[in-house]
């Protein structure tokens, strides 16, 4: 993994150089550089692990499979999904991934319809090898879980969706 003064280093040298794009791959990290056309100033993203093959959302996979047929009614309800009545919800305070229990052998923390209080642990979501316990931060029952366990998640993505009390 490349370190900030290195990544501040090769920001310099492309924002001095002819170079428009830079992109650097170790140990399923990726870190890559595109300069802006307007400014020349470089744009980084951040390291991001690699993924296998994307996954279809379900609206993919119904145009793939039925190109030139209209969707069902059975299968157009499939897709809606039906909220449940939340008022606060436990979003990530960070980019990772989000694991729902300690271990794979292990229960996961909560499950929809668990009491929750402030300093209950709800899920992990590791950054870096870093492993950050999230805690519920209010009190209350846990109506729906937003993510799957795996999932990268994005800074500021609701995970869960709780009843206060």
């Amino acid at each position: 993994m490349l370190k900030v003064e290195e990544i501040r280093e090769i920001i310099k040298l492309i924002d001095e150089s002819s170079i428009d794009e830079f992109s650097y791959e170790t140990n399923g990290t990726t870190v890559k550089m595109k300069k802006n056309n307007e400014t020349g100033v470089p744009a980084v993203t951040a390291p991001v692990p690699n993924v296998s093959a994307p996954v279809a959302t379900q609206s993919e996979k119904l145009v793939n499979t039925t190109e030139n047929q209209a969707p069902t009614e059975a299968e157009t309800s499939n897709n809606v999904t039906e909220s449940k009545a939340y008022d606060y919800e436990i979003v990530s305070p960070m980019v990772g991934t989000f694991y729902m229990a300690p271990t794979p052998e292990s229960d996961p923390f909560v499950k929809n319809g668990s009491k929750v209080d402030p300093s209950t642990v709800v899920c992990i979501v590791e950054a870096m090898k870093l492993f950050n316990e999230i805690e519920a931060e209010v009190k209350g029952e846990i109506v729906e879980i937003l993510a799957d366990n795996g999932d990268l998640v994005e800074y500021g993505q609701p995970l869960f969706r709780v009843t206060t009390k």
